[in-house]
């Protein structure tokens, strides 16, 4: 029998459910997840490595038959906002993603500057947030819709207080920080109590702010260089570090540096280079020397990107990961936008003993994961190696 082509293809198609093959795994529906991200301006690498992190899990999902969701799959949509590292426009980013775009949960942002503002906003309409990156305590405090996929910074500051300590011997330190920053400051405030509390009182002998408008740090410096410290700890950002690197050693610093996870950034050697090998920084993921689940996302991004993941890339992805398995976790996904992005809220609350590629994690009702810290040392051909494991 001479069927008409287009029968015949409706035919196809209805053997093909019936015999349980894909034809469509999306039927129209969609999941739509907002990031608020630094895509532009002297953060953007970082910005972009979340980015790609994210992405690649999105492509893994898709590629699976979507995101399921009850009895149906949902194809994941992602829509971007460039904060470019700026609090008022993180804040304006927030706002259109949840009023114009109509996200059901927003990853990002990155730096606590910009994530404590934006988290405010998310708390106030109600969506859930999660950063991947931002340590400051303030992000998540009394916000039940915000969340975090990185350990925060009172842990980081004793992490690297006591790895001063132990690997190096050091009984003073001086520390130098933005004070009108408020992720630089939190972090040297944090580790310099965690120092003194294991090394005594005035132990941090030199305690520096500058402002973010100074370029010129010599009279820092010098006093830092007279006042004998063993280490100095420097919990910047990464597109500083070069500078004051440089600075100090042209100032007579010539012993170790140490920092925070905001040293991690894919052009910080490009920018730094020799200057910066044989230092030091906490961080939440190594590349060099991964193994398990973490091994396979290293190898999965190096042949989707061509380049080692940092630790925002393996964020990205692990907090992307966290909102979509709470959205995994609901029964189904209703008409009412407020209605799903409470549930999403309670699921994140909830999750214990989930495997990111940057580590496990128990989550509490307060947003803050339990997780370990990573110390990288920047080696002699310039990679981020994984150096030790400190635990909480």
């Amino acid at each position: 029998m001479n069927i008409p082509h287009p029968l015949r293809i409706a035919l196809l198609l209805l053997l093909l459910i019936s015999f349980g093959l894909p034809c469509s795994v999306f039927a129209g529906q969609k999941v739509t997840i907002g990031f608020n991200l630094p895509l532009s301006g002297a953060r953007e690498a970082t910005g972009v490595s979340t980015r790609e992190g994210a992405e690649l899990l999105r492509d893994q999902i898709n590629a699976a038959g979507g995101l399921q969701v009850g009895g149906s799959r949902y194809e994941l949509e992602f829509v971007y906002a460039d904060n470019e590292s700026n609090p008022q426009k993180a804040v304006a980013a927030t706002l259109d993603l949840i009023t114009r775009s109509n996200v059901i949960g927003i990853v990002g942002p990155n730096a606590s500057s910009n994530a404590i503002p934006a988290g405010g906003i998310c708390e106030s309409f109600k969506t859930p947030m999660i950063s991947p990156t931002s340590t400051n305590p303030r992000t998540t405090q009394d916000r039940p819709y915000v969340f975090r996929a990185c350990f925060l910074d009172p842990f980081q500051g004793e992490v690297m207080a006591s790895f001063a300590i132990k690997e190096f011997k050091a009984a003073k330190a001086a520390v130098l920080y933005d004070i009108s920053s408020a992720y630089p400051k939190g972090l040297a405030e944090f580790f310099k109590a965690a120092f003194e509390a294991k090394q005594g009182p005035g132990s941090v002998v030199a305690f520096e702010n500058f402002l973010s408008s100074e370029k010129d740090l010599t009279l820092h410096l010098d006093r830092i260089v007279a006042s004998d410290a063993d280490v100095l700890f420097l919990p910047q950002y990464a597109h500083e570090i070069p500078s004051i690197v440089e600075q100090a050693r042209a100032r007579g610093w010539n012993k170790i540096i140490l920092g925070g996870d905001a040293w991690e950034s894919s052009d910080l050697m490009a920018n730094c280079g020799d200057k910066c090998k044989g230092l030091y920084f906490s961080s939440h993921f190594g590349a060099v020397g991964a193994k398990g689940k973490t091994q396979i996302f290293v190898e999965q991004y190096q042949a989707k990107y061509n380049q080692l993941p940092i630790g925002y890339a393996a964020l990205g992805y692990d907090a992307t990961s966290l909102l979509l398995t709470a959205i995994g976790r609901m029964d189904g996904i209703g008409p009412n936008l407020l209605e799903n992005r409470a549930a999403i809220k309670d699921r994140l609350a909830a999750i214990k003993g989930f495997e990111g590629v940057s580590g496990t994690l128990d989550m509490d009702a307060g947003g803050d994961p339990a997780k370990s810290a990573v110390i990288i040392k920047i080696n002699d051909n310039g990679e981020f190696e994984s150096y030790a494991i400190e635990n909480p």
